[in-house]
């Protein structure tokens, strides 16, 4: 029998994770450790901005169980592991003038040796939202352009220097949009600002960050280290509601604030005229030292994407939507997909096709898919226990493996009938969810927060499995 493989050899598939959502054991272990305060340090003790009041210096204890992690993902299959490096956990104050702490040095050392001796891909995140508390305090962070590229090209120089003999895969920023919009504009995420005005100078900080890091990467280390280096952006697919002229163009537009915002600058040069147009002088303008910068920074599109919204031309007044209304209604009243935990989420697998197909066409990129999952509801009101009863080894999470099936499906079509070039794809562990504390649990591995003992769920085994059955030896 000849097994005809649909996605390249070298495909990479495992786990995602982000250091802020897995790294803490506790306080104590934290302040051992030598990390320094980050936003979302600051940010968890403020009352009420946690959905459950947890905090990030207590959620996977990764710090001390990363071993046992890395096996496991192992164990079920996997061939990489996209993690986040904690730029306060190796620079605590942050600049670059600040001294390094050699205690974070060793440990991701170490994760990426263990990633190496069991076979994995370790692919890294600069940045995943957990800026150096410090940094904020000194000059605003990310408002403040010229500072915060400065430290940051320096944490990033760094990194490269300490771990790019063994690194092969390096992110940049884990969606600058979320840092922007639900850290400065919404106010739902650290450091919890809420303006119309912060989003757009901090997006343009971390595009310019970006690209200065990046082309410090291939200009300096590349050559030697044989890596590449790429950006990770947010945006999910926007269906018209109707094929009427204008919600067509109200679901361009909301792609454009959404995807375009950042990937236009960095791939095409320039911000998407629909934001120009709409937000006027509030828009920082690239010089053209910026836009030297911005050409050829990113040697690929990584794409984190979980859902499908329709969109109506119907005006409102988020202006991060590009005006539009977002929902996930049909014309004929059926709704595009079932519910989730969360509301913003929904099971929508011919949407990520579509996405796919766009991305690859507008920017020409091959793409590396490094987020996607689903938060079953209610699954968070279950002890171990119970879920355990369900399935003796593995913990039975049927609407997990349902949406997979769809996404991977997706994928397999978008490569093979499209012709899109992708060349990863990533699940979850359970972790801290940002605002929503520990409450969602999005992970094919279940975790019990107090005795932090991990239990493989069937979407890690069926996962797993379909890339053995669709990815070369």
């Amino acid at each position: 029998m000849t097994i005809t493989h649909t996605l390249p050899k070298g495909f990479l598939y495992g786990f995602a994770t982000a250091s802020a959502q897995i790294e803490g054991g506790g306080e104590e272990s934290e302040k051992e450790s030598g990390r320094g305060d980050s936003i979302w340090d600051a940010f968890c003790d403020q009352q009420g901005k946690i959905r459950d009041g947890s905090h990030v210096k207590k959620t996977c204890n990764h710090l001390e169980m990363f071993k046992e992690d890395i096996a496991l993902m192992r164990s079920v299959g996997a061939n990489a592991y996209r993690f986040s490096l904690s730029w306060p956990r190796i620079v605590p104050l942050g600049g670059k003038d600040d001294p390094v702490n050699q205690k974070g040095i060793d440990f991701y050392n170490n994760v990426i040796d263990e990633c190496l001796k069991n076979g994995l891909t370790p692919f890294i995140t600069l940045y995943h939202w957990d800026l150096p508390l410090e940094l904020f305090k000194r000059y605003g962070g990310w408002l403040d352009k010229d500072k915060i590229v400065e430290d940051y090209t320096n944490y990033a120089e760094l990194c490269f220097r300490a771990f790019g003999d063994r690194v092969k895969h390096w992110l940049t920023f884990n969606e600058p949009w979320c840092t922007a919009v639900l850290g400065h504009g919404f106010g739902q995420f650290a450091p919890g600002h809420k303006s119309n005005t912060e989003p757009w100078i901090v997006g343009h900080s971390q595009i310019v960050a970006h690209a200065t890091a990046a082309k410090l990467y291939i200009n300096k280390y590349k050559s030697e280290q044989g890596g590449t280096i790429g950006i990770t952006l947010n945006g999910d697919w926007t269906e018209p509601f109707d094929d009427s002229p204008e919600n067509i163009e109200a679901a361009q537009r909301k792609m454009d604030f959404a995807v375009g915002w950042f990937a236009d600058p960095i791939y095409l040069g320039h911000y998407p005229e629909s934001m120009v147009k709409a937000l006027g002088d509030r828009l920082p303008k690239f010089t053209e030292s910026d836009l030297k910068l911005l050409k050829g920074s990113s040697e690929f599109y990584g794409c984190n994407t979980y859902t499908t919204n329709t969109i109506k031309a119907t005006r409102t007044d988020d202006e991060f939507a590009g005006y539009t209304t977002m929902d996930f209604d049909r014309p004929d009243g059926s709704l595009i997909g079932p519910e989730s935990q969360l509301g913003w989420l929904r099971d929508v697998p011919w949407g990520f096709r579509k996405l796919l197909v766009y991305l690859y066409q507008r920017y020409k990129m091959p793409i590396y898919m490094t987020e996607s999952g689903w938060a079953i509801k209610d699954e968070s009101s279950l002890t171990v226990e119970e879920a355990s009863t369900l399935l003796k080894i593995y913990l039975d999470d049927q609407g997990r493996i349902q949406y997979y099936k769809g996404y991977l499906q997706a994928l397999k079509e978008a490569v093979e009938i499209d012709g899109v070039d992708v060349r990863s794809y990533f699940g979850f562990l359970d972790n801290f969810e940002w605002a929503s504390g520990l409450i969602p649990r999005f992970g094919s591995v279940y975790v019990d927060y107090e005795t932090f003992e991990r239990t493989p769920k069937d979407s890690a085994r069926s996962l797993m499995k379909f890339f053995k059955q669709n990815v070369p030896n």
